[in-house]
């Protein structure tokens, strides 16, 4: 039988899991699967305007910092990230794209992820 446990760690999780019936984490025989985490303001939960593009990205990557922290996990444990951008004015994805890459690098110096 396998083993499987669902965490909603912190007031964004436990919000998700209030307002829309999922868990920011599940584990799986030991494989942890994050749902995902945008821009939020860790503290308020909303996404505030006039926030950077830069920011906004950011602020997701610590998010993801904050649950993998609450599986006493890590960057070092990431294998595969999953992005989602809106198209900019131009209708391209540039800024995000390279933002994302920034982090990448910052976050994963040692190698990078799928």
């Amino acid at each position: 039988m396998p083993s499987f446990t669902v965490h909603t760690p912190g007031p964004y999780g436990e919000k998700q899991l209030k307002e829309w019936s999922y868990s920011q984490v599940a584990e799986v025989n030991g494989r942890i699967e994050l749902s995902g985490q945008g821009g939020y303001h860790p503290k308020t939960l909303d996404y505030p305007k006039g926030v950077t593009l830069e920011e906004e990205i950011e602020r997701a990557f610590n998010n993801v910092t904050f649950m993998l922290k609450a599986v006493s996990l890590d960057w070092s444990h990431v294998v595969n990230v999953d992005t989602f951008h809106v198209p900019e004015p131009d209708g391209y994805i540039v800024a995000s794209t390279t933002e994302v890459a920034k982090q990448f690098a910052k976050r994963m110096p040692g190698y990078k992820p799928t």
